[in-house]
This record gives C-alpha cells, structure tokens and sequence, in this order.
C-alpha cells in the first residue's frame, strides 16, 4: 500500500482546489489516486508486452460505450416482422442503414470483440514470458483467468443477437455441448436455453445476461484485478521484486511513479492501437470473414444448416480440442471426452502458479527447456487456432490430436522440465 494512505488534499486557494479538497474530506479520492496512479511505484523497465494491459481497458470502456448505445435500438426478438425476417436481425439491419452513426458503432463493436481477445491473449502471453504468476502475484494471475472465462460467456451470449445463420447454429451446437454431461445433461440444455431448442427465449435470456449480468461481474472482476495488483506490485521483464531495494524514503530503487510516466506511454501506444483498430473498422471490417461471418448476414433458419458451423475465431482453439477427441474410452463417448478436454483446456490456466517450480520468473534467466517448451505450446495452440475454423477432415483431426496433446503436455510436464531446467543468475537490480 502506498505511503500516502490516509493524506488529505490541502487546497491551493482556488475554486477547484476547494472542491478537490471538499470532497477528498468526504471520500479517499487523493488516496486512490496516489495508490494507483500518482504515487504508485511501477518497475522502470517495462517494455512492449505491457502494453496490452492498459489496452485490455480502453477495449473493455469501447465495448461499454458502444454496446449502449447498440442497445437503444437493438430488439431481442426472434418472431418474424411483416416481411417474414426475424425482427432481432431485422434492428441489426435498421442499426447498419438508418441510424445515424449505426454502422460505424455496429462495426467498432464487432471489431472491439476481436480486439479484446487479441489483447487478451497478449498479455496473457506476456504472464507467460516473464512469470507474472509466480509468487506473491498468484492471486492476480486467478482473478485474471476467471476475467477471460467471463469474457468468454460475454462473447458468446453476443454473437447469438445479431440473430444470423451462423450465430444461431453457433449458439446451437455450444449450447448442446452441455448436453453431453451425464444425468444433469438435457436439463441443463433446457435451463440454457428456457426452451427445447434456441428459440425467443434463448434470444432474450442471452441480451439480458450480454448487456446487463455478465457485464456488472467482469467489471467487478477488472477493479479487483487492478486492486490486488497494486497491491503486491507490477512484474517486470527481469522478474525483479522491486519492493526489496528502496532508498530512505521507503521509494523504490528501481520503480518511477505509474504518472505521469506510464500513463503518457500507455496513451502513445493507445494512440498506435487506435490506427490499427480505425483501418479495421473502416477497410475491413469483417476482418475476412473471421471477424464477421459471411453466413451471419443472412438470417437464422433454423430448418437450414450452414455446411460448416464454426465458432468465432477466437474460440476455434478450443473447439479443436473438442473436435480432436473422436474415441470412445471406458463407459465415457467421444462427444463427453471433447467437452471434458475443452473445459478442462481453459480450466488448467488456474493451475499454472503451482504447476511451474522455475527457480526464476523470466525467460530472459529461464533454461532452454521452458523455451522450448513454451515455443511448442504457442505453435500448437495457433494450429489448433486455424484447424477449428476448417471443416473436418482425416488429416485435420490427426493434427488437432497431436496439437492437443502438445498443449496439455506443456502444463502436465511442467513441474518436471521447469525444476530440471538450467537457469541463469538474476540480477540483483533491473537491467533495462
């Protein structure tokens, strides 16, 4: 905790000086301040891969924003309008052509989604680069993965709005997956989708739970992410406690304040992310299929099936897990085994403060295997990445259970290669 805990604001003489100071005696407005930004001491050598954190929230505030407004004129309604055109597509229609602005905010919402995994992954990569899981920051790295499940939940229930082929087969085929649990199985369907099959009701628990539930939890999960960050400290590319070296005044040696000198850094790289996210959304904005189905611009017949159904791509990895397993083991079928090593392809990230013994944090001080090891992992999650949005094939699956078993392979080895790799001396100070 900062030691500017419990400092009061002393006003300058002028109006907002007294109205800073009037409501800093009322509410810990200075102390917030200087606990997270102002007097917060972040790691001086702070490179590239920290900057997707910061990007992760200016994502997040887009998507708010942009979702809001989306809602003004969004109808949640699966039953035909006059033209026999599901009224929930036809608004997302009405949006993109008569509302003022409404293509550019339908497109920076849909482009936002994208984006926000990109970042995601990013800097859950960069975690994974310089150890950001290790002690004492376990709890962080927690709180983080349940941020990406719920974030997950959030995309999901969106993608079924727009009401398309693609969302409604998408959302038919995940929804069935639950399905496959025994016992509790088709209850559970039921229960999901508040009929027998994804129908109005599905449409209006799903709107409900996008715009209003999951959005409360994963913002509440974001602030506590950020408070139990600033509580223990920010890693760096040295995986350097910081905290251990300070001068007299308790200010660490290696640490400058968060502002102003992250703060205009994170706003240049905003700014760069910004023209790559405006060329997206004014060039390409169905990012090649990838980001906006084709088969999503034309409504949901439920008496129609696409000829390949796939998630959206940031999911795909994951759907390739589930596709990967195709034999039947013990009293257990194929279509259980996939749902079980999806779930449990998420679910493993939890464990990763415990499962890695490194004596160290960073790559930069870690032996060849865990380079290794994590090169593998990142190879065969990009081609189960590519595998999920291709239909099947022999050759496909093949692969996607060679990949699977790669990436599972990375977190079940690694208290073994991480505890018999070689690693380097680490310095006593931040090198840069």
């Amino acid at each position: 905790m900062s030691a500017a805990h419990g400092e009061k604001y002393k006003s300058d003489g002028s109006v907002t000086g007294g109205l800073i100071e009037w409501v800093d005696a009322r509410f810990p407005l200075l102390t917030l301040w200087n606990d997270h930004l102002g007097k917060y001491y972040a790691p001086k050598n702070f490179n590239f891969w920290y900057f997707f954190g910061s990007l992760a929230l200016l994502v997040l505030v887009i998507q708010v924003v942009t979702g809001i407004f989306l809602a003004m004129h969004y109808k949640p309604d699966a039953s035909p309008n006059a033209s026999g055109v599901p009224i929930a597509f036809a608004s997302v229609e009405y949006i993109m052509r008569d509302v003022s602005w409404g293509w550019l905010i339908r497109y920076v919402h849909s482009t936002g989604a994208s984006a926000f995994f990109i970042v995601v992954y990013m800097h859950m990569f960069r975690g994974m680069l310089y150890g950001s899981y290790h002690r004492p920051r376990e709890l962080v790295w927690v709180v983080g993965v349940l941020i990406f499940l719920t974030l997950m939940a959030e995309a999901f229930m969106g993608y079924l709005l727009p009401w398309g082929q693609m969302s409604y087969w998408g959302a038919q085929v995940i929804v069935n997956l639950f399905t496959a649990i025994p016992f509790i199985g088709e209850e559970l369907g039921v229960w999901i989708r508040g009929d027998y099959v994804i129908s109005d009701a599905t449409l209006n628990r799903f709107f409900s739970l996008h715009v209003i539930a999951i959005p409360l939890v994963l913002l509440g999960l974001v602030a506590a992410h950020v408070i139990a960050l600033h509580e223990v400290g920010s890693n760096n590319p040295d995986g350097i406690e910081i905290e251990d070296k300070k001068d007299a005044k308790g200010i660490p040696l290696d640490g400058i304040p968060f502002h102003p000198y992250y703060t205009v850094k994170d706003i240049v790289g905003a700014i760069v992310f910004l023209m790559f996210f405006a060329v997206i959304v004014f060039f390409m904005p169905e990012g090649g299929g990838y980001f906006l189905e084709y088969n999503n611009f034309v409504p949901a017949n439920s008496m129609i099936t696409p000829p390949h159904i796939a998630p959206v791509w940031y999911f795909t990895p994951f759907y390739s897990i589930l596709r990967a397993n195709t034999v039947n083991f013990l009293w257990i079928d194929a279509k259980l085994w996939g749902v079980i090593f999806m779930g449990l392809s998420v679910m493993i990230f939890f464990f990763l403060p415990w499962l890695d013994r490194s004596r160290v944090k960073s790559i930069r001080y870690r032996g060849p295997l865990y380079k290794i090891a994590l090169a593998i992992f990142v190879v065969s999650f990009l081609i189960l990445g590519y595998l999920g949005v291709q239909p099947p094939s022999a050759l496909g699956t093949v692969l996607a259970q060679v990949c699977t078993v790669l990436y599972f392979a990375f977190f079940l080895l690694m208290p073994v290669y991480t505890s018999l790799d070689k690693c380097k001396p680490v310095p006593e100070r931040v090198t840069g």
